[in-house]
């Protein structure tokens, strides 16, 4: 009997916990066309998201992340880019203008998202549910911070602006979760 109980309050309790704790899969953005970009039509996938800007030092990580989306994507990697005005005024164009200078300047193909906030009380839902998970350290401090969600949706890591998309712990945490299948 005591067994039993126990083992209905656990079971409760982990239900609980997960029916309060959402997953990346519960967040929404639009497209940088226009059309809603639901990110569950990226479950069962691993997803770096990345904080982008057109008129940055760091600009230059679009060819990275680029190059990091064509290693990765037949194994079921995807790279969104969400541009950001929030950081130094460096992402001022709309979305047509940021769509052309990625594909004219870097060769962007992966999906991007229309502009959005990424900070402060405006900042996009799925920012804010991203510093939930991981702290305040977490948080985007300037353009290309990357977040790395694993294929059952849970935010697994993140890597700071001057962390490059082709460092050796980012591809090898991309890795390490694309070889976590069934999830």
């Amino acid at each position: 009997m005591f067994s039993r109980l126990i083992f209905v309050i656990i079971t409760l309790t982990s239900f609980s916990v997960s029916a309060d704790n959402p997953s990346a899969y519960d967040y929404d953005f639009k497209s940088i066309e226009g059309e809603p970009l639901p990110l569950s039509v990226y479950r069962g996938k691993v997803v770096m998201i990345v904080n982008t800007a057109s008129f940055c030092g760091f600009t230059k990580q679009y060819r990275e992340l680029q190059n990091v989306w064509e290693n990765f994507r037949e194994q079921g990697l995807v790279v969104l880019g969400v541009p950001s005005n929030d950081f130094g005024n460096q992402e001022p164009g709309n979305e047509a203008e940021i769509k052309n200078f990625c594909e004219l300047n870097y060769g962007i193909n992966f999906p991007m998202t229309a502009k959005v906030h990424v900070k402060g009380a405006n900042a996009h839902p799925f920012y804010k549910w991203a510093e939930q998970e991981k702290g305040v350290l977490a948080k985007p401090r300037w353009n290309f911070h990357k977040y790395l969600v694993g294929r059952d949706g849970r935010l697994v890591d993140w890597f700071a602006t001057t962390t490059k998309p082709t460092a050796t712990k980012v591809t090898r945490a991309i890795e390490m979760q694309l070889a976590r299948v069934g999830q």
